[in-house]
């Protein structure tokens, strides 16, 4: 038997921490199943001004977080459709990346899981549950028991990304609705 030096310990840990990494979608195929419709993206990139954090850390109720975020805008020929955001959350302790579609008028249309990195509570990435998203704005509805269902052993994940859901649902309506 061999002993188990440190570097032996830490490299099982590092690959222990990763076991449960799962990639569901890419940036881009997230874009595709969100708006299927569209023939062209265009990256839109936006940088909130301090004004602009702080009327979506009070619509919101939560910290506006950061000042840049990954933005795509979604057409259809000339049309815009909406607005794809990319974003991640702490689950219990891995990040979670999500999308979040959201219409012209800043009302969410779907979100999407692209990869979950934790052991427990992938759940969120069932369709019903993120279905519940659909149609709501950063006014109405976005909050754990409010609107959004838990999911019994998967609460932080569930809490955590409806945050973040209504956090840029109200960057949606601070500097994207049109």
């Amino acid at each position: 038997m061999h002993p188990l030096t440190p570097t032996t310990l830490t490299l099982l840990a590092a690959a222990s921490s990763s076991a449960f990494a799962t990639q569901y979608l890419t940036a881009e195929q997230a874009q595709q199943t969100i708006f299927p419709e569209a023939n062209r993206f265009k990256p839109q990139p936006l940088q909130l001004s301090a004004e602009q954090m702080k009327l979506v850390e009070t619509l919101a109720g939560l910290p506006a977080r950061s000042v840049s975020w990954r933005v795509t805008a979604a057409y259809q020929d000339e049309k815009l459709l909406g607005y794809v955001v990319l974003d991640d959350v702490i689950g219990k302790f891995e990040l979670i990346s999500y999308a979040v579609g959201l219409l012209p008028d800043a009302s969410v249309r779907q979100i999407e899981i692209l990869a979950y990195r934790e052991s427990h509570g992938f759940e969120i990435r069932n369709a019903n549950w993120r279905r519940q998203f659909a149609g709501k704005t950063a006014a109405q509805g976005i909050a754990v028991g409010e609107g959004i269902a838990n999911i019994s052993g998967a609460t932080l994940s569930c809490t955590h990304v409806t945050d973040g859901v209504r956090r840029i649902a109200a960057i949606a309506r601070i500097a994207l609705k049109k």
